[in-house]
C-alpha cells in the first residue's frame, strides 16, 4: 500500500482559562490536547479517527490542515510537511470542518468560481467540476440563491462542494454527518465512498461507532489525546464490535470508570 499520510510525534499543548478549568475540574493551566500521535494512511482509504468529545480529534485534524502549528512532531502529507511546507500542504487537501462558515449574500455559484480561482483551478475544468457536482447535490436549483437563504443540509453540502473544488487527492473531514438530516447524511456517506473508490484517501474524525463500521478501513481510537489502538477494524476490534472495543479500552484507560 501506498503511504500518503505520515505522523510522528504530533502533540499539541493548550493553556486553559479559568472557565476551562472549571469546566474540566482542574486545576492545570496546561492542556495536552494531542499526546505524541503517530500513524499512518494510505492511498485510497477511508481512516477514522474515533474519540468522545475532548479526545483531541478535531485538535488533530487542524494540524494536519495546518490550521494549528504542532508544539512538536510533524506529518507528512503526500511527502509535505505540515510544520516547514504548509502552504505546499493545504494545495493537496480538502478540509471540511461543522464550523466552516459561509457569507450569507453570496451565492453557491460565487462561491464556487471564487474557491476555484484561489486554487488556480482552469475555467473549462471548473465549468465542468460545478456542473458536475452541483448536480450531484441538488445546488443546481439553488446556484443563485443566496447562501442566507438555503437550508443547514444545502449549506453543509455546499461546504463539502467548495472545499472539493480543486479534486484533491487528500479529503480531511471534521464529523462529516454532524448536524445533518438522514438524507442528507447518506449523500455525503455515499459520496465518501465513491471519493474512495477513485483513490482519494480521506481522514475522517467521528463520535459514531456506526459510522465507522460503514465507512472505514482502517480505524484510529483516541481517547485522552492518545492514540490506543490502530488497524484495520478486525484487528482492533478483536471480536468485538467496536463500540464494546471502544468502551473496553475506555474503562482501561480511565481505571475502570465509564
Amino acid at each position: 500500500m501506498e503511504e500518503i499520510l505520515k505522523t510522528e510525534g504530533l502533540t499539541k499543548t493548550f493553556n486553559l482559562s479559568r472557565k476551562q478549568q472549571k469546566i474540566e475540574r482542574t486545576t492545570a493551566k496546561r492542556k495536552v490536547a494531542v499526546d505524541n500521535l503517530t500513524f499512518s494512511a494510505y492511498r485510497g482509504e477511508i481512516f477514522g479517527l474515533l474519540g468522545p468529545n475532548g479526545a483531541g480529534k478535531t485538535t488533530t485534524l487542524r494540524m494536519l490542515s495546518t490550521l494549528i502549528r504542532p508544539d512538536s512532531g510533524d506529518a507528512w502529507l503526500n511527502g509535505c510537511s505540515v510544520v516547514s511546507q504548509p502552504e505546499e500542504v493545504r494545495g493537496k487537501i480538502g478540509f471540511l470542518t461543522s464550523e466552516l462558515k459561509l457569507e450569507d449574500f453570496f451565492t453557491p455559484n460565487y462561491l464556487f468560481d471564487f474557491f476555484s480561482m484561489l486554487h488556480g483551478v482552469e475555467e473549462a475544468e471548473k465549468e465542468k467540476r460545478k456542473k458536475e457536482m452541483f448536480d450531484r447535490f441538488g445546488i443546481d436549483k439553488f446556484a443563485e440563491v443566496k447562501v442566507a437563504n438555503l437550508s443547514t443540509g444545502m449549506k453543509q453540502k455546499l461546504s463539502l462542494v467548495i472545499s472539493l473544488v480543486h479534486n484533491p487527492e487528500i479529503i480531511i473531514f471534521d464529523e462529516p454527518t454532524n448536524g445533518l438530516d438522514v438524507l442528507t447524511a447518506r449523500t455525503v456517506t455515499d459520496y465518501l465512498q465513491e471519493l474512495r473508490d477513485e483513490g482519494k484517501t480521506i481522514i475522517l474524525s467521528t463520535h459514531i461507532f456506526s459510522l465507522v463500521e460503514r465507512l472505514c478501513d482502517r480505524v484510529g481510537i483516541i481517547i485522552d489525546g492518545r492514540l490506543v489502538a490502530c488497524g484495520n477494524l478486525e484487528d482492533v476490534c478483536d471480536g468485538m464490535t467496536i463500540e464494546d472495543r471502544f468502551f473496553e479500552m475506555y474503562k482501561e484507560m480511565k481505571g475502570g470508570e465509564e
